[in-house]
C-alpha cells in the first residue's frame, strides 16, 4: 500500500490549500483515514480524521476551517484547508489505520 500525498505550497495567511493523499495497491474505502502534521521542532500531531462511514472528527485547532473528506471511487482523501493560519505551517502527512500506513507528506508554507 502506498500513500501519496500532494497539494501543499506556499500561502499567504487567510489564503487556502487543498491537500490530496492517493492511494494504490489497496483501498480506503474500509479504513478510517487521517491527516496529522508536524511543525519543526515538534511532534507529529492529529489533524483530522474520516472514518469508513463517511464520520469526521477535527483537532479543536482546525475545526472550522479544515475539511476531510474522501472519493472512494478515486481511492483518494482530501483536506480543504481555510483561512490558513503561519501557525498551520507544517509537513502534511496523510495516514490509513487499517495496516498503519503513511504517506512522505507534503509541505504547506503560511507567510504572515
Amino acid at each position: 500500500v502506498q500513500l501519496v500525498e500532494s497539494g501543499g505550497g506556499w500561502v499567504q495567511a487567510g489564503g487556502s490549500l487543498r491537500l490530496a493523499c492517493a492511494t494504490s495497491g489497496g483501498t480506503i474505502a474500509i479504513s478510517t483515514m487521517g491527516w496529522y502534521r508536524q511543525a519543526p521542532g515538534k511532534e507529529r500531531e492529529f489533524v483530522a480524521r474520516i472514518y469508513s462511514g463517511g464520520g469526521t472528527y477535527y483537532a479543536d485547532s482546525v475545526k472550522g476551517r479544515f475539511t476531510i473528506s474522501r472519493d472512494n471511487a478515486k481511492n483518494t482523501m482530501y483536506l480543504r484547508m481555510n483561512n490558513l493560519e503561519p501557525e498551520d505551517t507544517a509537513v502534511f502527512y496523510c495516514h490509513r489505520l487499517m495496516g498503519d500506513y503513511w504517506g512522505q507528506g507534503t509541505q504547506v508554507t503560511v507567510s504572515s
